[in-house]
């Protein structure tokens, strides 16, 4: 069984924790740099990016987390994904520059305008995650990926703008997965491991 981390210092890890056990991976929480040695992937759940990265270097795992990125797999959503990109804007922000995309904050708005959208599936994730019927995605105080390099490939968007990107090992989704029903982008996740 493919052992999967979800980082758990701030942001709704539980669920991420269900929805790997539902994809069939056993999940465990990191907090610390040790915790990185017992996982073949990690997840960077959503949550408020400043606040995860001044608890990142509170507890000095800005350098292995970056370490572990630069070979194996990691999944960001919403918060996360900002975390994964090269560049933040709105405002600037450091961030792990795992993933050639530019990430701006809270594109969608502020939380009055979250939302729930069914995304049709491009046709690189209609092979590999199954299903025809679009992927249902929570937007919460959303990020919007402005800019993605030459080597990332566009899975779902929404309204235009990319919003499930990838790259190499790496997925980022500027949505929640975790709070639907739909287990497919955590089973593609657990394939890379």
């Amino acid at each position: 069984m493919k052992t999967v981390g979800i980082l758990a210092l701030q942001g709704d890890f539980e669920a991420h924790r269900k929805a790997v056990e539902a994809a069939g991976g056993r999940a465990v929480e990191v907090r610390t740099a040790a915790g990185l040695d017992q996982i073949g992937g990690l997840i960077l759940p959503g949550g408020e990016s400043t606040t995860m990265l001044r608890l990142i270097h509170a507890e000095g795992l800005f350098e292995p987390l970056q370490r572990f990125g630069r070979g194996r797999p990691v999944f960001g959503t919403c918060a996360g994904a900002i975390l994964l990109a090269s560049r933040v804007t709105h405002p600037e922000q450091e961030s792990f520059g795992l993933m050639d995309i530019e990430v701006e904050r809270n594109g969608y708005g502020r939380q009055l305008d979250s939302r729930v959208v069914r995304l049709p599936l491009e046709d690189g994730l209609r092979e590999r995650a199954g299903g025809d019927d679009g992927l249902e995605a929570v937007f919460i105080r959303a990020p919007i990926i402005r800019e993605t390099g030459a080597g990332v490939r566009v899975l779902a968007r929404y309204l235009g703008d990319p919003v499930l990107v990838e790259q190499g090992l790496h997925l980022a989704a500027t949505f929640h997965p975790e709070l639907t029903r739909d287990h497919r982008l955590h089973r593609l996740f657990l394939a890379k491991i």
